[in-house]
C-alpha cells in the first residue's frame, strides 16, 4: 500500500489526528492491534475524560464532536479543597464558576468508551482513511525518501511519514532509539462510576487526600466518574475488596453531598507515572499523545494534551501540504516539536508539583496549601487566568483550538 501518513496505533489521539488529516485531503492508514469492537466495550476502559473547551473545538473541527455531544456532561463549576477521610473537608477552598469567564462550560466529562465509539463511527465514513484492525506493525524501516511499515502478516505500507500513537510503552519509539525521562509514582488510580440520588448540577470536585487526589467528575444520568489515586499497597487492598466493602470506603471519601451512592459498572486500576520523550521526531517519524508524554491525572489534562498535539500537528502537516512541501521533511517535523514540546513539558512539571504538594498530610504543609487555595479564590485576575487555562484557551493556539477550520 502507498499512503501519505501511516499510523502505528489507533487510540483516541491517533485516530483523532488521522480523521483530521483525512478530512483535509491527506491520505492516511491506521494500523491498530485491537479490534474496533473490543476498544468500544465497557470492559476495555472504565475511565472518563475531561474534554476542555479548546479540545471540544478540536473535535468539532474534525467532525467528531457531533457523535459525542449527547453523552457529554458539562462542567459548570469546579471546587478544589483539602480533605481527610476522618477529619472531613477543609473550610478553605478554591471555587471556579464558569459565569465568571463567559457562557461556555469549562469542559465536558465523557466516557472514553463513548469517545472511541464516536471516533470509529466517523473513521468508517471518512474518505482517505483506511483502518487496518486487528493488525500489528512489526517494524518501520525509514530512509531519506520514505517510511515503510512492515506488518506482522508481511504486508507493507510506504508513506512520507510514520506516526507512533501506540501509547506510553511505545515499541515504535523504542525502535527509533528515542529515550524517555520520568518516573513511576507510588500511586495507583482506581476508577469507578457511581450513581447518586441528587443531581450534581455540573459540579466537578477534587479533594486532595493524604494518599492522593480524589476526583468526582459529573457524568450524564446522575452519575459521577471517580478517579481515586491512592498509595499502591493501599490501592491493592481496596481493589481486592468485594463491591460492598469497596463502596463503604468510597462513600467515606465521597461524602453525602449527592445523597446515597451505588456502584455502576466494574472497577479499574491503573499504575501512574510521569514520562516525557527525549524528542518527538526522528527521520520521517514522529510521536504523538502518550507515546510522547504521559502525566498524573491530578488535573485531568492527559487527553487534552494529546488533542492539542492533534491540533498543532494537523495544522503543520496541512499547511506543508498546501505549500507543496514534503510532510516528512525535517523542517516540517521540527515545527511540530517546537509548537508542542514546551507546553507539554510545562504542564508535566505543574502536575508533578501539585501532586507532591498535596499528596501528604504534614500539618505545616497542609496549612500553607489551604491558605494558598483560599488566597487564589480571593484574587479574581489570577483565578480568571487559571480558569481560562483549565478551558484550554490560553496561549498561542492552533486554528482548531480557536474554533477555526484547518
Amino acid at each position: 500500500m502507498r499512503t501519505d501518513v501511516v499510523f502505528a496505533g489507533g487510540g483516541m489521539v491517533g485516530l483523532s489526528l488521522a480523521i483530521a488529516l483525512a478530512r483535509a485531503g491527506i491520505q492516511v492508514v491506521v494500523v491498530d492491534r485491537e479490534t474496533p469492537e473490543s476498544v468500544q466495550s465497557l470492559a476495555y476502559d472504565g475511565r472518563a475524560s475531561a474534554i476542555a473547551l479548546g479540545s471540544k473545538r478540536v473535535l468539532e473541527g474534525a467532525g467528531i464532536w457531533s457523535e459525542m455531544a449527547d453523552h457529554a456532561s458539562p462542567i459548570w463549576d469546579i471546587r478544589v479543597a483539602d480533605g481527610h477521610p476522618l477529619r472531613g473537608v477543609s473550610p478553605l477552598f478554591l471555587h471556579y464558576d464558569h459565569a465568571d469567564v463567559g457562557e461556555d462550560p469549562f469542559g465536558w466529562i465523557i466516557e472514553n468508551r463513548v469517545t472511541r465509539q464516536a471516533l470509529h463511527k466517523v473513521a468508517a465514513r471518512t474518505d482517505g482513511l483506511t483502518l487496518l484492525a486487528p493488525a500489528s506493525v512489526a517494524r518501520i524501516d525509514r530512509d531519506a525518501d520514505q517510511a515503510l511499515a512492515v506488518l506482522d502478516d508481511g504486508r507493507e505500507i510506504s508513506a512520507a511519514l510514520a506516526i507512533a500513537a501506540d501509547g506510553k510503552f511505545s515499541k515504535r519509539r523504542e525502535e527509533a532509539g528515542i529515550g524517555v525521562s520520568g518516573w513511576n509514582y507510588d500511586q495507583v488510580s482506581m476508577v469507578a462510576t457511581v450513581r447518586h440520588e441528587r443531581d450534581h448540577d455540573g459540579v466537578a470536585v477534587e479533594l486532595f487526600l493524604p494518599g492522593g487526589p480524589f476526583a468526582m467528575l459529573p457524568m450524564t444520568e446522575r452519575r459521577c466518574n471517580i478517579v481515586w489515586s491512592e498509595q499502591k499497597d493501599r490501592a491493592e487492598r481496596f481493589m481486592a475488596m468485594n463491591d460492598a466493602d469497596f463502596l463503604k470506603e468510597l462513600t467515606l471519601r465521597f461524602g453525602d453531598w449527592l445523597g446515597d451512592i451505588e456502584l455502576s459498572g466494574p472497577r479499574f486500576a491503573y499504575p501512574l507515572s510521569l514520562q516525557q520523550a527525549e524528542r518527538y521526531t526522528d527521520r520521517r517519524f514522529a510521536l504523538i499523545g502518550d507515546a510522547a508524554h504521559s502525566i498524573h491525572p491530578i488535573a485531568g489534562q492527559g487527553l487534552n494534551m494529546g488533542l492539542r498535539d492533534v491540533a498543532g500537528f494537523a495544522e503543520v502537516l496541512v499547511d506543508a501540504t498546501r505549500l507543496g512541501l514534503d510532510i516528512g521533511a525535517p523542517s516540517v517535523l521540527r515545527d511540530y516539536e517546537r509548537r508542542r514540546r514546551f507546553d507539554n513539558v510545562l504542564l508535566a512539571a505543574v502536575t508533578d508539583g501539585l501532586l507532591r504538594l498535596f499528596s501528604n498530610d504534614v500539618p505545616p504543609v497542609r496549612a500553607v496549601r489551604d491558605l494558598g487555595l483560599a488566597t487564589v479564590n480571593r484574587l479574581p485576575p489570577v483565578k480568571h487566568f487559571l480558569m481560562r487555562h483549565a478551558m484550554g484557551v490560553v496561549g498561542d493556539l492552533p486554528r482548531l483550538v480557536r474554533g477555526e477550520a484547518l
